[in-house]
């Protein structure tokens, strides 16, 4: 093919500067967070990329319709929403198997799987969900990349570290309740976290902290309005008073699959090369 002919993918920002003068047909930019929201960034720099690679792309594909809106003024109508996809077979398929592991944790669980990250994961939260429901057993399973000595040494916390993937939906079959306790920031406000699919996958009950892409998912998803809240809707969930139900959960992504978003991506790609 020849260069000009190319239509060119860019998933991060600091691709600008690779990208600026290439030839190409087309640029297409997968806007899947908003980079400049990390702390660790040189963040006016990583933040003028961004503009500037929407600026100039023939489509941005946005997983999050917050920050789809955020940047609607740069982007206009070449903004297009493409959600995220989910291994549904995976996930489905561990409804009612948990993993074994989790046979001699007592009952009830709730439970976390994914990077415990103290930008992402609101760590005082965790702390409460342990200390205020003393008769649940709470899972963690996932690496840590800050302290949480302060969680996970008390009593009913119990930390499986890292877990390799094809263990994950096992794990997420044996909680009672799935929790997604964020923070609330400027990158979890522009964010639209794959968990939130799998957890539905497996049809277990979800609590989560509030933030606009699970708005979306109300009729499957309890959502706090602040940690006491959260802990009520935990309660809730555990005395039969989920909001969805197993089928209504698994319904709401069974048509999400990575499969399915790789086709309309290809449809996407067709359409912006010619």
């Amino acid at each position: 093919i020849a260069p000009d002919e190319a239509v060119i993918f860019v998933t991060v920002p600091t691709a600008a500067d690779v990208v600026r003068d290439w030839p190409r047909r087309a640029l297409v930019v997968n806007r899947s967070d908003l980079h400049s929201a990390f702390e660790e960034t040189d963040q006016d720099l990583i933040r003028d990329l961004e503009t500037e690679l929407v600026a100039s792309g023939d489509v941005s594909l946005y997983t999050s319709r917050s920050l789809m809106r955020t940047e609607g003024a740069v982007a206009g109508d070449r903004a297009v929403f493409l959600d995220h996809g989910v291994d549904f077979d995976r996930f489905a398929a561990a409804t009612g198997s948990p993993h074994p592991d989790l046979a001699d944790i007592p009952k009830p669980i709730v439970g976390f799987f994914g990077g415990i990250d103290d930008y992402v994961v609101d760590l005082e939260l965790l702390e409460k969900v342990a200390a205020d429901l003393p008769d649940c057993s709470l899972v963690l399973v996932g690496d840590a990349t800050c302290p949480i000595d302060h969680i996970v040494n008390r009593p009913n916390v119990h930390w499986f570290g890292f877990r390799p993937y094809e263990e994950i939906p096992s794990f997420g079959a044996g909680f009672d309740v799935a929790l997604m306790p964020w923070l609330r920031n400027e990158w979890i406000e522009q964010c639209n976290p794959i968990k939130m699919k799998e957890y539905l996958a497996i049809g277990v009950p979800v609590v989560s902290t509030d933030f606009p892409e699970v708005r979306f998912y109300s009729e499957t998803i309890a959502i706090a309005d602040d940690h006491d809240h959260f802990i009520d809707l935990i309660r809730e969930a555990l005395d039969g008073k989920a909001v969805g139900s197993v089928e209504s959960r698994k319904a709401r992504v069974e048509g999400s699959t990575w499969d399915r978003k790789a086709e309309e991506l290809v449809v996407l790609g067709e359409r912006v090369a010619h």
